[in-house]
């Protein structure tokens, strides 16, 4: 079993449920503009939205581009011209108030902070990203915090993670491992950049693209036999760890 040393975790859908608070932002969104949010027009908005993420990923658009043309292009389709970037800013201030915890996240990050280099590493906008961590009380348990808007680079780019790894004093990559829900993101970005990887697969997707992760788990209480350990109980402490290198 490998001895890891820092910890990097992604943060949508994998210590906070972005779906919940995605879907409260678009209900409260949309009953502002007094139209019924209903399945079908928040898969049309995920549609759109996941189709632009994945070229920014790609590195062929940048975030402003997504985040401000989402809600034009949505409502295009629904045959309304509105301004994409006040909807923009109105469904932000929805999107910072949502910090569910993906069930299991607080107590593993406790339990892992006193033992391991816990890093956070997401794309996404740094106001948001900050604030959600805040209010769900994940913040002060990590050492730092990666945002793709910070760092002018994005997950899967190896650009980004040279940008975290030259701040990461001890960082060794035999020593550390990459915790994410996106093959093309996270597990992508971590093959990359030559670490290890841990697939969080909540929902068991059929992985038929050619990114293998080191790891896959379902649920997060797994990531304690990944680390090889039961129950989060008796983890070493990092005399230890130092010790058994």
């Amino acid at each position: 079993m490998k001895n890891y040393r820092t910890l990097l975790f992604d943060v949508d859908d994998t210590l906070l449920d972005f779906g919940a608070a995605e879907k409260s932002a678009l209900r409260s969104l949309f009953e502002e503009q007094q139209i019924s949010f209903t399945p079908q027009l928040e898969e049309q908005y995920k549609k759109i939205n996941q189709g632009l993420w994945k070229s920014f990923e790609k590195g062929e658009i940048n975030r402003d581009e997504v985040v401000n043309t989402r809600f034009s292009l949505l409502f295009k389709e629904l045959g309304q011209a509105v301004d994409g970037v006040l909807l923009e800013k109105k469904y932000r201030s929805y999107l910072d108030e949502g910090h569910q915890l993906i069930e299991g996240a607080l107590e593993l990050i406790t339990n892992l902070r006193q033992h391991y280099d816990l890093y956070i590493v997401t794309n996404g906008i740094s106001k948001t990203q900050h604030k959600r961590l805040s209010d769900s009380g994940l913040f002060p348990l990590f050492k730092d915090i990666f945002v793709s808007e910070d760092t002018g680079y994005q997950k899967p780019m190896k650009e980004y993670f040279d940008y975290v790894f030259a701040r990461i004093s001890t960082f060794s990559a035999e020593e550390t491992l990459i915790i994410g829900d996106s093959l093309s993101s996270d597990i992508k970005g971590g093959l990359q950049a030559g670490i290890d990887t841990c697939w969080f697969n909540a929902n068991e997707k059929s992985n038929v693209a050619d990114i293998i992760p080191t790891f896959q788990i379902k649920r997060l209480d797994e990531f304690y036999q990944v680390l090889g350990f039961e129950n989060g109980e008796e983890l070493p402490t990092s005399r230890q760890m130092t010790a058994t290198k």
